[in-house]
């Protein structure tokens, strides 16, 4: 893995007081993340799941290296903003203060469905519901950051798949459809909505700079966003692997990146930008620094979230 080196054991500091929220923690590079976070003594790690069941079993794992761990369970499905608001309505029940969101869960190259909403799948999972758990925990993000010892970080795991988006990056008038593309529309969805992560993470940077909101790439992982392809795709993502990181990396190798954009010394980061592992400002490419797509995404986002609160 290219980058720069970094030992969480080492190089995470003590994260005394700390409030933790990362999406997705039941299984995977969130389960590895919150079982590194716990071992440096934050006040409290909250996990979302959709399982109530597979997030107690993660948490009992967990529990396992890190006995005095504090870490909460809250149920949510990100493709119904009914339950994000739920979850982050029960969050704000229980914490007054939030200093790293990782917004970790996903989902890959999915066949052509509508979420609960009524929008494309991935771009609900991915970019839509976090958009939301963003919105109702904004106050409470902006409230931990004006604290004397606030440091927040609001990580979005994105992905180089952000390389091949639809035509126009993202389709806005398709986003209410299923969004057939046709032969490999899978990819290109989910590029779509891991372009939408960075954008969106850009822009509130630039509208909240008082929060560090970063974009991570976490390399090719061997989760079961991979175990559940197609025979075919599994095949082409482990070819890519090869390629491009001589293999396919374990969780705890995946998940180094957004640990150490969630621990990292604030001035050694700049704020709204994407980074591939570990630490590495990623190149520009098509898309991915046009101001106005940005701009469109938040706009059209604000919009469709509207009518959501707390």
């Amino acid at each position: 893995m290219a980058g720069n080196k970094f030992n969480p054991s080492n190089d995470i500091p003590d994260l005394a007081g700390r409030v933790i929220l990362v999406t997705g923690g039941n299984t995977g590079l969130g389960k590895e993340t919150i079982a590194v976070l716990a071992k440096h003594n934050p006040s409290k790690i909250f996990l979302t799941a959709r399982n109530a069941q597979k997030a107690t079993t993660a948490i009992e794992e967990i529990k396992k290296t890190t006995p005095d761990a504090s870490l909460s369970f809250l149920e949510c499905d990100l493709t119904s903003l009914a339950s994000v608001r739920r979850a982050a309505r029960a969050f704000v029940e229980q914490s007054q203060r939030l200093d790293i969101l990782m917004c970790n869960a996903g989902i890959m190259a999915v066949p052509p469905e509508l979420s609960k909403d009524g929008y494309e799948i991935q771009f609900a999972a991915n970019h839509l519901g976090h958009a939301l758990l963003m919105k109702l925990l904004l106050p409470t993000l902006l409230k931990t950051a004006a604290e004397p010892d606030g440091d927040v970080r609001v990580i979005s795991l994105s992905s180089t798949g952000a390389w091949f988006p639809p035509k126009a990056g993202i389709q806005f008038d398709a986003l209410r459809t299923p969004q057939e593309l046709g032969i490999g529309g899978r990819s290109l969805r989910y590029g779509q909505s891991k372009l939408a992560n960075i954008l969106y993470a850009g822009e509130l940077a630039g509208r909240y700079p008082q929060l560090t909101s970063l974009s991570i790439h976490p390399e090719i992982i061997q989760t079961q966003l991979v175990d559940t392809q197609p025979r075919m795709t599994q095949m082409l993502i482990k070819v890519s692997a090869a390629v491009q990181q001589h293999g396919m990396l374990p969780p705890e190798e995946g998940a180094l990146n957004q640990l150490w954009a969630a621990t990292a010394r604030k001035e050694d980061l700049k704020n709204g930008a994407f980074y591939t592992p570990v630490g590495q400002l990623a190149k520009p490419f098509k898309y991915s620094q046009d101001v106005e797509l940005r701009e469109k995404l938040w706009a059209w986002t604000q919009k469709e979230l509207e009518n959501y609160s707390l």
